[in-house]
């Protein structure tokens, strides 16, 4: 406790009254401003109250308490994590772990001579398997805020002022926290479609084909992106016949250009179909199987599509309503998303938002990141999250990586460039695993070989592409990768070669 404190003291007075910069920009910041603002004092208030126990907002907690910050976090679940944890990262994970392993029984065993008769299915024990891991993990979470101080109140909270939010509690009754800084973690919920009503049964959201209690013999998602391909994966491995619509004319459209198409053949090739530039117009749930009438997305010709579960599939929205941001004045987009400023700051004095709230990935770790950085800077040291560095994976098999700009984007922006690339094929560990499907692709400044983008299909790209992801924060060339030392045999040589490729030549290709 002594450190704490010790620590806060350090930070204001070394900080109080200082210039910090952010980037390219440079703005003063005094602690005055930040600590002694607030309706209450005494005992009762707390430096820190963060709203929602997600990726971000737990993370905020517990950072601000390491940095000797009195803090509260205030979560209406009632478990910690928020949706990632509870109904989205974690579970969705767990799933696609388990319909790999049966599927890898049923396809690829027998070739490593592992033979089986009869493999089936429990699936309420891969259910019991995935509710057992989300349990542990938000227990966890419930454990580093007592190991760090956090007080942890269980409700909606909602502004009452600048300082003061309202909790209905789980338990039944009311109470205030107060606070000097509010930061908002609220996370995002799933976007709904015009006409297209989420029961949770036959049309269901993501959190809905988490908990399907059969398989579905035909399985239709609306949406080509992350989410969509990953639950569609996870049914297809266990049986449903999957078909996914989506409205543009490609999937994943954030995705390089050259690998989203070796992505889409590597799904085909596990059977799952996909109807691109067409829209549904009309859902049918008056007979036993739904009926979703589909067009082209520029109109056109109508045709039905039935299916036993309907996945909606097409997005989120950030969650911020039912705050009192309208009674505080707190001003939002017309998506419901929070301007901020570069410390997190909303325009209302004190009161700070991130992750899905705010502009930005959707995603948990850079909610995590703007978490410890928003916090940082309350603390009146300087945070930093690059945006343009933030990694994203699509979790199926083969998983697809990326990080930094695409080939389209660097075209785009008019900057000279050179790719290298090196398939999977070439590289010794996924031969020897019989898993060599995919390719490492690296763009580079020409002149200066700077690393612009990296992206990754294979197995474990996931974890592949944290790598590149160094490189780009540090600036580094791809020269840089090819001469640093890979150990052997690693899919990770696949980064190497790829880098070699870019500013020379591989040599296993």
């Amino acid at each position: 406790m002594a450190m704490a404190n010790l620590a806060r003291k350090k930070a204001i007075n070394l900080f109080n009254n200082t210039v910090i910069s952010s980037g390219a920009r440079r703005y003063s910041y005094s602690l005055s401003s930040t600590f002694s603002r607030g309706f209450a004092s005494g005992s009762d208030e707390n430096d820190v109250v963060v709203i929602g126990g997600g990726p971000g907002g737990y993370v905020a907690a517990i950072k601000a308490a390491q940095l000797g910050l009195k803090t509260t976090c205030i979560e209406k679940r009632g478990a910690l994590g928020g949706t990632c944890l509870n109904v989205g990262c974690i579970p969705s994970k767990a799933l696609l772990h388990s319909s790999h392993m049966y599927h890898e029984a049923k396809t690829s065993f027998a070739k490593h001579g592992v033979k089986l008769d009869n493999v089936e299915i429990d699936l309420a024990a891969m259910m019991g398997q995935k509710d057992k891991a989300i349990s542990t993990l938000t227990k966890g979470i419930e454990g580093l805020f007592k190991k760090n101080k956090v007080t942890y109140v269980k409700g909606h909270g909602k502004f009452l002022s600048p300082s003061e939010i309202s909790v209905d509690t789980l338990e039944g009754g009311t109470t205030v926290v107060k606070g000097k800084n509010i930061i908002i973690a609220t996370g995002s919920d799933v976007k709904g479609l015009p006409g297209i009503t989420i029961d949770e049964k036959r049309i269901v959201s993501s959190t809905g084909a988490l908990s399907l209690t059969e398989i579905p013999k035909k399985l239709t998602v609306i949406g080509a992106g992350y989410i969509g391909l990953e639950m569609g994966s996870v049914w297809a491995r266990l049986g449903s016949e999957v078909t996914v619509v989506e409205f543009a004319p490609a999937i994943v459209p954030s995705m390089d250009g050259e690998i989203r198409k070796q992505f889409q053949r590597s799904l085909e090739k596990q059977k799952m179909k996909f109807m691109l530039n067409t829209k549904v117009v009309a859902v049918d749930t008056t007979t036993d199987v739904v009926k979703l009438t589909l067009e082209p997305s520029s109109g056109g010709d109508q045709s039905v599509l039935e299916a036993d579960v309907v996945l909606v599939s097409a997005g989120r929205n950030p969650f911020t309503s039912g705050l009192g941001l309208e009674t505080i004045g707190v001003e939002t987009d017309k998506i419901g998303r929070i301007p901020v400023d570069e410390r997190f700051a909303t325009n209302v004095n004190g009161v700070f938002a991130i992750g899905d709230v705010i502009p930005g990935p959707m995603l948990a770790h850079k909610a995590e990141e703007d978490g410890v950085a928003c916090v940082e800077f309350i603390a009146g040291l300087h945070g930093h999250v690059d945006y343009d560095k933030v990694p994203g994976v699509v979790y199926t098999h083969p998983e697809v990586a990326s990080v930094g700009k695409t080939e389209e984007q660097v075209k785009e922006m008019g900057i000279p460039y050179r790719v290298g690339k090196f398939p999977m094929l070439g590289n010794s560990r996924a031969k020897s695993i019989d898993d060599a499907e995919g390719v490492v692709k690296i763009i580079a400044e020409k002149e200066t070989d700077k690393i612009l983008g990296v992206h990754i299909m294979c197995s474990n790209a996931g974890e592949l592409i944290h790598e590149a992801a160094l490189a780009l924060t540090y600036g580094a060339s791809s020269e840089d990768i090819a001469r640093t030392c890979h150990a052997h045999p690693t899919l990770s040589e696949a980064v190497k070669e790829a880098a070699m490729a870019t500013y020379d030549k591989a040599i296993h290709i």
